[in-house]
């Protein structure tokens, strides 16, 4: 490769004409750095890049230092650009416009050019990025076709009062688990309007629905979910109504992106119901709704600092119904001949009470009783336990799970009652993909928006996108709104908040990042490499415990 750049080297020094050697000082023709020479360099760099291909030793990694290694080296002999003699008046003069080295987009359309301020960067065919003095990373770091990424941010300025008037729709009349009829026969319809094919109560599921785009044939598909349900008696306390939009606001950018620059590929939207309890997505997971996706990303509001980000896990979570049988007696005239089933269901609330001291800190059990027909002078012969078992990662709950349910036997065993134990659909941690959330988080700040990385950004609730995350890449960052204080979520202040402009500004902003991830995910080869290789070695973020 050596003998390569040097030849590049040469070639640099001939287009100027009249340099002694590499070691020696060009002539005046070079202090300017000209598109003209840029364009030669392309070619040559284009044909190495070329021959190594067929020879199948190319690779993102070999072209990065190919062409950072020829722009270091004749950067050292080549002089200011800031002088322009006159001999170069004939040709364009790449240092006409100006660079922002940090802002990932080029401000002039055609620029080839490199920049030589104190703030190095470096054009490699549209494509800005820093010097890099270390191991480059295996898919090229800065914004992949930031044309791409700059039509994304359009639209969605454009589309931002439509989804704002959709927010509020949704918001306005909140629907419980598997109730969304409104909520569904709004989005769909909008999807319809912005020229998605629809599919209403999809997969058999009544409020569920999918929304596809589709350009050419062959290429990758990324998805993206819309939440739709609301909580019992409080509205939209946990902001599913900004869930339903930036997942259409993604879905409706990428495919005008993808449209545009007529790059083959798929978007898809999933409207995903029942998520506050009711796993909608395990039943979409398990009737194949997520087989035709690369990759699946959503975002959802919380509280917390303003222009803020997360992408922690979130805990796994497993349901438990406990029911104890005895026998009634009364409980003045003839206890001994009564079988107490509530004594069963206090004394496995005890038990668990004193295996708290037992279990980590990360770790959570909680649960209510629950009876029928009770009377204080009345043996109870029924008493239900609806328990929750909540762990950082699904591993642990099934090992939490184990010392739970001696508890529930121990008592049945003690009071001689008949005990009933079933399970419902576990809920599985989130596995932020590591290469989703660098970029995420990168493209956040570009927005700025502050993406907190790593343990310290887990969440403390569940979410049945931890199931979806167990599938295939995911990405579901979480993002601060803001609230009156004490407005948490699945609270009537946070419902509140919800619906305010702040919310919608912020979910914007979120949505932009989200976005240009998702479509990098469809574009750029080496970085959906790394994606894929992050999900099959099990790398990633937010992991506690």
């Amino acid at each position: 490769m050596d003998s390569e750049i040097a030849v590049v080297i040469a070639l640099f020094c001939r287009t100027h004409g009249k340099a002694e050697s590499p070691e020696g000082k060009l002539d005046r023709g070079a202090e300017a750095c000209t598109h003209r020479v840029q364009v030669r360099l392309s070619d040559y760099l284009s044909g190495i890049w070329l021959r190594r291909r067929s020879s199948g030793l190319a690779s993102a990694a070999f072209f990065h230092h190919l062409i950072m290694s020829c722009f270091s080296a004749f950067k050292t002999f080549l002089p200011s650009r800031a002088r322009k003699p006159s001999t170069m008046a004939d040709l364009p003069q790449a240092a006409t416009h100006a660079h922002d080295p940090n802002s990932g987009f080029a401000t002039h359309p055609d620029c080839y050019c490199v920049g030589t301020g104190e703030d190095e960067a470096f054009s490699t065919i549209g494509e800005w990025e820093k010097e890099v003095t270390g191991k480059p990373p295996s898919y090229t770091e800065p914004l992949f076709r930031p044309e791409v990424a700059k039509t994304i941010e359009e639209e969605l300025e454009s589309l931002s009062d439509e989804l704002r008037e959709l927010s509020l729709k949704i918001h306005g009349h909140p629907e419980i688990m598997w109730q969304e009829k409104y909520a569904h026969d709004t989005l769909t319809a909008f999807m319809q309007d912005h020229g998605f094919d629809v599919t209403p109560h999809y997969l058999g599921l009544e409020t569920a629905w999918r929304a596809t785009f589709e350009v050419g044939k062959g290429g990758r598909t990324v998805g993206f979910q819309s939440e739709m349900d609301a909580l019992p008696g409080i509205g939209h306390a946990c902001g599913h109504n900004l869930i339903a939009i930036i997942g259409v606001g993604c879905a409706i950018a990428v495919a005008r992106a993808i449209k545009k620059y007529d790059i083959a590929a798929k978007v898809v939207l999933l409207g995903t119901p029942a998520e506050e309890g009711g796993q909608g997505k395990v039943k979409l997971i398990d009737a194949g709704g997520y087989k035709e996706m690369d990759a699946c990303l959503m975002a959802h509001p919380t509280a917390g600092p303003p222009r803020s980000a997360r992408t922690g896990s979130s805990l796994a979570i497993q349901v438990l119904t406990i029911q104890y049988f005895g026998r009634t007696a009364h409980a003045a005239g003839a206890p001994w001949e009564g079988k107490n089933a509530l004594d069963a269901a206090f004394l496995a609330y005890s038990a668990i009470s004193v295996l708290r001291q037992q279990i980590k800190p990360t770790h959570r059990v909680h649960g209510i009783v629950e009876g029928r027909d009770w009377a204080p002078n009345v043996i109870p012969d029924y008493a239900k336990c609806q328990w929750l078992i909540r762990a950082p990662t699904w591993a642990e709950v099934q090992v939490l799970h184990d010392r739970i349910k001696k508890c529930f036997e121990a008592a049945a065993l003690a009071t001689e009652c008949r005990m009933e134990w079933s399970e419902g659909v576990g809920t599985y941690d989130v596995r932020q993909n590591e290469c989703l959330a660098d970029e995420f988080t990168r493209m956040s700040e570009k927005f700025g928006i502050d993406a907190t990385r790593g343990t310290e950004a887990a969440m403390s609730a569940s979410t049945d996108f931890g199931n979806v995350s167990y599938e295939l890449p995911s990405l579901h960052p979480t993002f601060a709104i803001p609230t009156e204080l004490g407005g948490a979520n699945h609270t009537a202040l946070f419902t509140k908040a919800a619906a305010t402009k702040e919310a919608h500004v912020a979910a914007l902003q979120i949505t932009k990042a989200l976005a240009i991830t998702g479509a990098r995910i469809l574009i750029d080869d080496d970085f959906m490499a790394e994606v894929k290789k992050a999900y099959d070695d099990g790398r990633t973020t937010g992991t506690v415990g």
